[in-house]
């Protein structure tokens, strides 16, 4: 797999977000170890723009960098779920129209429900059967951890998420809107 320039760029960039957002723009939930954050948001976004190998790749970075800042060493299981998050909202979200300057209501639910679809399998899923596997976490407590996450990322992300797609698709020329008329 080759990727561009501006596609490496765009992983760093989100990558830092990512980062910075879930290490400290986040409020502690009811559920230990769970927390609502923003990032989300900003992934499903760039995956969205930049494809599957840009999301997975961001999720992967920018989940690792938050827990070795904390200190308890990096849970995997959870780095794992970010990344296929933004591995499977880069390939449901393909030829979004982003670029197009296209966030109709068509597109609004198309990234939403890839976005809600991801959550649902990663943290639903995902994250507590390699909690359990990995760590040999009890399975109640993972799973509560689970469904408070994908529920607060489902929101967030459907916020903040269809907030930056809108940004910038209405920042980008319509598709034919340059052409010349006669």
């Amino acid at each position: 797999m080759k990727l561009s320039v501006k596609t490496i760029v765009a992983i760093g960039i989100g990558a830092a977000l990512f980062f910075v957002c879930g290490r400290f723009i986040s409020i502690p939930s009811p559920v230990p170890n769970t927390t609502i954050t923003i990032q989300y948001g900003i992934l499903a976004f760039m995956a969205a723009l930049f494809g599957p190998a840009a999301g997975v790749l961001i999720g992967l970075i920018g989940h690792a960098l938050i827990d070795f800042s904390y200190g308890w060493g990096i849970w995997w299981s959870w780095v794992i779920a970010s990344g296929v998050f933004g591995l499977l909202v880069g390939f449901l979200t393909m030829k979004l129209g982003l670029e197009d300057g296209v966030f109709a209501r068509r597109e609004l639910i198309r990234f939403n429900g890839s976005q809600i679809v991801s959550h649902c399998l990663c943290w639903g899923l995902l994250a507590p059967a390699l909690d359990i596997w990995m760590y040999q976490e009890p399975a109640n407590k993972v799973f509560l951890q689970g469904l408070i996450s994908g529920v607060s990322n489902c929101v967030t992300t459907a916020i903040i998420g269809s907030a930056l797609c809108l940004a910038y698709a209405a920042s980008r020329p319509k598709k034919g809107s340059l052409k010349k008329e006669m």
